[in-house]
């Protein structure tokens, strides 16, 4: 049995690392320790405890995870410091090691903290609980709410894909999901909480349903039907799970935006088989081409990864030209690392870290340019925007309903509600758009 008298009055704080299921996993642990009688403060104030949640999906992300810990130890010594996430989950013993650590926490035993702390006093060997590599099975329920006005949705967790380049089956275990009726009872909390749009995060979020009969496209229906949710984004999808009828429902959806992000990672397809994956450019285009038939406004993000193993010249050229053609809107960009355990490695054919770097450039220049054409084809227009609830410089920003990023004059009433506003232009130094309320 748990005392929970031991955590009243102890002041604790949260860094989230990573993705979108990250925010979501950490949110969901933040409410478990406040419910316990922790009082939560920002990860700048001084703290009793403060919990890092980290990622590691590439070694830059492993070493911004170590710096930033180191960072908060040197400024707070005397506090009781947590490390979970991926990077914990891959690499307990090299986190154990970082000077002030005190706790380390695999990717599952976070949500099971209570048990973990107790006196808070400093020892001289941080404690690890993590289970094996690969060896979660159990899901866990999370949504994020009260850091950002958009609540992350967590639908699923791990991955069977096991391409050459990815940790993530390693950090996070074998594919799985609650029910559908579970999620929607999650999504329905949410509500609850003041959510008015919800973004369905996982890590291979197409792969819902698995061992239960069930589907996606079945969640996303039941979804449809909670009135007290006016938004809902699907996060990233794998382009082979993203069905026609999933587009098509988006099409037709009041509450699904017309928002799609779909990995592409490489436009060669000599490399995307190096890579493991699970599909051809054909197929990418194919999707992108349905979107855009289906619903012209929609706004579609692209993974992809530069200077993996066996990524020549010509195969760079050949994705850069691919995704020129293509009519999508936003590139996110990953730098490839090497990581351990994975088939990348025996790829003899290495680029060099400056041809990497330079690579990631040119398609960052890319995104830039073809994010600016998305959004002034929409100059003019009269969108809902859903704005955020903090203020920058005496700005506040939203998001349309299709991802369009919006600035105006700040109005502190302004936040978590729906505005009609129209757009202006371009934002001078970055690529938002200038509203107007209306």
């Amino acid at each position: 049995m748990i005392d929970n008298s031991v955590f009243e009055n102890k002041k604790v704080a949260f860094h989230t690392f990573g993705c979108k299921l990250n925010f979501s996993e950490t949110s969901t642990v933040a409410r478990t320790m406040v419910e316990a009688g922790f009082a939560k403060v920002d990860i700048s104030e001084s703290a009793d405890v403060y919990l890092f949640n980290t990622c590691s999906v590439t070694e830059l992300a492993d070493k911004k995870c170590k710096q930033v810990i180191r960072k908060a130890i040197k400024k707070n010594p005397n506090a009781f410091i947590v490390v979970t996430g991926c990077f914990a989950q891959l690499k307990p013993e090299d986190v154990s090691k970082i000077e002030g650590v005190d706790l380390v926490l695999g990717s599952n035993e976070k949500f099971d903290i209570l048990k973990y702390i107790s006196d808070f006093k400093k020892g001289e060997e941080a404690e690890i609980h993590a289970g094996k590599i690969g060896s979660n099975k159990e899901f866990k329920p999370s949504y994020s709410f009260g850091d950002r006005t958009r609540c992350f949705l967590k639908v699923q967790d791990g991955c069977d894909y096991f391409c050459s380049y990815c940790t993530i089956p390693f950090a996070r275990g074998r594919s799985r999901n609650d029910s559908v009726s579970n999620t929607v009872e999650q999504a329905h909390k949410a509500a609850a909480n003041g959510a008015k749009e919800i973004i369905l995060t996982g890590v291979n979020i197409g792969d819902f349903g698995q061992g239960k009969g069930e589907s996606f496209f079945d969640l996303i229906k039941e979804l449809e039907k909670i009135d007290s949710i006016e938004r809902f984004r699907i996060s990233s999808i794998e382009p082979n799970l993203l069905t026609d009828e999933i587009i098509e429902f988006v099409a037709a959806s009041k509450k699904f935006m017309p928002h799609f992000h779909i990995p592409l990672q490489s436009g060669s397809d000599k490399v995307l088989k190096l890579m493991k994956r699970k599909y051809d450019t054909a197929l990418f285009k194919s999707k992108v081409e349905r979107i855009k038939e289906c619903i012209p406004d929609a706004f579609i993000g692209v993974d992809v990864i530069v200077g993996v193993r066996g990524e020549a010249e010509e195969d760079f050229l050949t994705t850069h030209n691919f995704l020129a053609d293509l009519p999508v809107s936003q590139l996110h960009v990953f730098t490839y690392s090497e990581r351990p355990n994975t088939k990348a490695l025996t790829i003899d054919d290495v680029v060099p870290i400056p041809i990497r770097k330079e690579r990631s450039k040119i398609l960052h220049q890319l995104s830039d340019k073809k994010t600016r054409e998305f959004y002034k084809a929409y100059i003019g227009q009269e969108r809902d925007v859903l704005f955020e609830g903090t203020e920058h410089d005496g700005l506040i920003y939203g998001f349309t309903d299709n991802y369009i990023k919006l600035e105006v004059p700040c109005q502190k009433q302004l936040g978590n509600t729906i505005r009609k506003v129209k757009l202006k232009h371009l934002s001078l130094g970055t690529t938002n758009m200038v509203g107007e309320l209306i």
